[in-house]
């Protein structure tokens, strides 16, 4: 654990714990199961996800996963996994990255060295202004192309889709009314948003044969109803 010695008295702020420390006291205390964000100089610490967050991250991965399985088109990454924000002032840990196959030498053991071609955040109680606006400028300002913010909570079900424009500045071009909802930097990616919200009744691989076009009966056949 951290040495209390060289940090600054903690705060709490937003639901997480908020502590003062260089990157390089940051590198050297957190692990591998430590969740937490630096930036500027500040750490945060996550509280543990709720069960429709991990839910949702875990559908959403195995739909990306089975894309890249068959498309070779990229690789992701779930948090606790840190991504480098260009200029060094602050290393994030989206709760899944995208990084397309022209992209990968930016991907190393322990982060990735600079921006992701998508990043997707899942909205929980203490995050919604970290995620849309800390976030959300700090994303525009890397350059990162596609930025979904996903907001789960019961009384919420609410799904913002943004991609960069041509003046680098992100628009909106989909939400959760949409029947159809197509990544524009995933050629063939493309999912229902209603899913979001009944992930955990859903078989991932049913949801993936529809995406491919494919009767999901078939899947039932080839898996044994699995």
């Amino acid at each position: 654990m951290y040495n209390v010695s060289m940090l600054a008295e903690p705060t709490i702020q937003q639901g997480g714990q908020r502590l003062r420390m260089t990157y390089e006291q940051f590198a050297a205390w957190a692990d591998e199961d430590v969740h937490a964000e630096w930036v500027d100089g500040e750490v945060i610490v996550f509280p543990m996800a709720k069960s429709v967050h991990q839910v949702l991250v875990y559908f959403l991965a195995h739909l990306l996963g089975l894309h890249f399985g068959v498309t070779k088109q990229g690789a992701l990454r779930l948090a606790p996994f840190e991504m480098k924000i260009p200029g060094g002032r602050a290393y994030r840990e989206p709760d899944i990255l995208v990084v397309k196959q022209e992209n990968m030498m930016r991907l190393n053991e322990d982060r990735l060295e600079g921006p992701a071609d998508l990043v997707i955040e899942i909205v929980s109680n203490d995050s919604v202004y970290r995620d849309r606006d800390e976030k959300f400028k700090e994303y525009e300002a890397a350059g990162i192309p596609e930025y979904w913010i996903i907001d789960p909570r019961p009384s919420k079900h609410r799904a913002d889709f943004f991609k960069l424009d041509e003046n680098g500045k992100y628009v909106l071009f989909g939400t959760e009314d949409d029947a159809q909802l197509a990544s524009h930097i995933l050629p063939g990616f493309w999912l229902d948003p209603a899913w979001l919200w009944t992930a955990d009744t859903l078989n991932p691989l049913h949801c993936f044969a529809i995406m491919r076009g494919i009767d999901p009966a078939l899947v039932d056949q080839l898996f044994g109803g699995q």
